[in-house]
């Protein structure tokens, strides 16, 4: 059977919305399982990348049910936490404030926070290269930016491995645990993921500088870091 061709423009925001707001109760469970658990140590050092001082302000960009928002209250950062599912805020058990928001029009002012981090959300971004403008617009001079996505093992063991998990057993796995048409999905839209050289140079047409990315586990995840341009 034909597989249908990935969504683009509103149809992709309207099924991002629609998806997440069924898989948003059984989540949680869903990435522990399949990530075996990695996902919260990549999360811990997505909140250590911004190397931010106590109290820094830090918007959690597309907070789904608010595991980094925990982590960066934790480092005594003061969050709030912002997505386009009403059902992963509705899931969300975080405790910091929340607000219904498209990363492409984000309703907070310019220069309103010290960091900004995002999970495993870009490749859902119906306009990507808008996304990057809108948090650097309300990043201040010299605030940082830290981002946990997929990636591609470049191991050929390792890669073939992680085809046969992410294409073929995650999409069983949420299909059993949640909604099977999401998870089936959910390993197509790493297409939408630019190349690493792509993602840099749209990071620093935005508005950044020193952008950074870092393979996780041999390239299952990466962590790509930057700063917003200017003096604090």
């Amino acid at each position: 059977m034909p597989v249908a061709p990935l969504p683009v423009g509103e149809e992709k925001t309207k099924h991002v919305r629609s998806m997440f707001d069924a898989i948003a109760p059984r989540y949680d469970l869903v990435n522990r399982l399949m990530t075996f658990g990695l996902d919260q140590a990549w999360r811990r050092d997505t909140i250590s990348a911004l190397a931010l001082p106590n109290g820094a302000r830090v918007l959690d960009l597309a907070c789904g049910t608010g595991d980094l928002s925990v982590l960066a209250g934790r480092k005594g950062y003061s969050v709030v936490g912002a997505d386009l599912s009403w059902g992963m805020l509705t899931a969300n058990s975080s405790g910091v404030p929340l607000v219904h928001a498209d990363c492409s029009q984000l309703p907070f002012p310019d220069g309103s926070f010290d960091g900004l981090v995002c999970g495993y959300a870009l490749r859902n971004f119906t306009d990507l290269a808008q996304a990057f403008l809108e948090t650097a617009r309300v990043l201040r001079p010299g605030g940082r930016l830290a981002v946990l996505e997929v990636d591609a093992p470049s191991s050929p063991v390792l890669k073939a491995g992680y085809h046969v998990w992410f294409d073929k057993v995650v999409p069983k796995l949420g299909g059993l645990l949640s909604d099977k048409e999401a998870y089936s999905y959910l390993p197509r839209s790493v297409a939408y993921l630019p190349a690493a050289p792509v993602l840099r140079r749209m990071l620093t047409e935005a508005g950044y500088s020193t952008v950074g990315i870092r393979p996780l586990a041999g390239g299952l995840s990466q962590l790509i870091m930057a700063t917003r341009i200017g003096t604090p």
